[in-house]
């Protein structure tokens, strides 16, 4: 399916919008999977891939559900994520109607094993932590560790009985209802999907990782909107207008990068774009944590205390924006760019 961008956002933002007036008139929280369907069946779910020759639109569809509601994002830019690698490593076949995640996280204290493997299938014994809506959706593509010591992509399906769910350490207040919890395996089967290592060595690794940080611009525009708002009254306060001026600046800025990069990512799509991705992370995060602390001094306690949407946001986004790993990934970016050659910089 090919994307109208205009029309399709939309189209988007209205759904999205009758979304925001049913949970504020019910006062509960959202059912994830429900909406994800709603917006399967729209087609929403349909994206142009990265690097592709659309992934600034992409990109926005991202943005578009992260300024309504950051759990609903949290699982849409997983399942939307999970077609685009599957489609990627030549398995569209596998996607089927479900909803997917991706799980790749790797503590050391966590870690799926493929203990055998007869062609595509695999069984798998250990544990995967820190798997996102896994009370809510249908399949996921995961890591998985062989004797090679290379990272296998293995599709799982969440309902077979030799899985189990610890939900006992998920105590989040911010992103609560995405549950992301640990799932154990024993002797528990799936499907491989694509060449071991291949999900760290494609091009889509890092494409995806700015589609992260497209979620935390758009959470973080939708905050800024509520102060646009509050600054539009007659006789708004010099303060406030002053606090607007910065969150324009940054948010600015981050735009611009986002753009930039999804242009640059188009352009040589088979080309390794840890760099432009790290920096427009990097960007977009310290957009965000400017964002927040403006907003909320701008505008004080009231609609932490009175506006769902505002108060939903400010909690989830400081929980979200955790997936960026802080110093380590400056300190990769700042290695990458003692790479580069002198004047890399000049305008």
């Amino acid at each position: 399916m090919s994307i109208d961008t205009l029309h399709d956002l939309d189209a988007l933002t209205q759904l999205l919008r009758s979304f925001a007036e049913r949970r504020q008139a019910l006062s509960v929280d959202p059912d994830l999977a429900q909406l994800i369907r709603a917006l399967q069946a729209g087609h929403f779910d349909r994206l142009p891939l990265p690097g592709r020759g659309d992934t600034l639109a992409r990109w926005q569809f991202l943005a578009k559900v992260a300024g309504c509601d950051l759990a609903l994002a949290k699982l849409y830019e997983g399942h939307t994520d999970a077609l685009a690698i599957l489609a990627e490593c030549a398995a569209p076949h596998l996607s089927g109607d479900g909803i997917w995640g991706v799980w790749a996280a790797e503590p050391p204290t966590a870690r799926a094993r493929i203990v055998a493997r007869e062609g595509d299938k695999v069984w798998l014994a250990g544990s995967k932590a820190w798997c996102s809506g896994a009370l809510q959706i249908d399949n996921a593509l995961i890591t998985a560790w062989a004797d090679d010591d290379q990272p296998q992509l293995v599709a799982i399906a969440l309902s077979h009985a030799n899985q189990g769910l610890d939900v006992d350490n998920w105590q989040a207040v911010g992103m609560a209802t995405t549950a992301s919890i640990e799932l154990t395996f024993n002797d528990a089967p799936g499907i491989a999907v694509g060449r071991p290592g291949q999900y760290l060595s494609r091009p889509g690794f890092w494409q995806g990782g700015a589609g992260i940080a497209a979620c935390w611009y758009g959470a973080a525009q939708a905050l800024a909107e509520h102060l646009r708002a509050q600054c539009r009254r007659p006789h708004a306060d010099p303060h406030a207008l002053a606090h607007l001026g910065t969150v324009d600046t940054a948010l600015n800025a981050a735009r611009t990068t986002l753009r930039e990069c999804a242009t640059w990512i188009d352009q040589p799509p088979d080309l390794d774009a840890s760099l432009p991705v790290r920096r427009v992370r990097a960007q977009v995060e310290q957009a965000v944590e400017l964002v927040i602390r403006h907003v909320g001094r701008a505008l004080g306690a009231t609609p932490f205390c009175r506006d769902s949407h505002f108060a939903r946001l400010m909690a989830d986004l400081p929980v979200f924006v955790r997936q960026s790993h802080a110093e380590r990934d400056l300190a990769a970016l700042g290695q990458q760019v003692t790479e580069q050659p002198a004047g890399a910089w000049q305008l």
